[in-house]
């Protein structure tokens, strides 16, 4: 299993968690507290950018400071 290491770094203009890992952009796209995180890329790796690609089912999140939801 993949493990990404995920630290929070702001919310977009959509007022959704933007997380950084390695360079690379992520965000919850929907980040329920009730709900599993459904992580997607950036597009074009930009902070306001809209959810790219989804990241796999076969991936360990740890969320730093911890997982931001609404």
């Amino acid at each position: 299993m993949k493990k990404l290491t995920l630290m929070h770094i702001g919310r977009d203009s959509w007022d959704r968690p933007v997380y950084e890992c390695d360079g690379k952009l992520y965000v919850d796209v929907d980040p329920l507290g009730h709900l599993p995180p459904n992580i997607c890329t950036k597009a074009n790796n930009e902070f306001d950018g809209e959810p790219n690609c989804p990241v796999g089912d076969d991936v360990e999140f740890t969320f730093v400071p911890s997982r931001d939801t609404w």
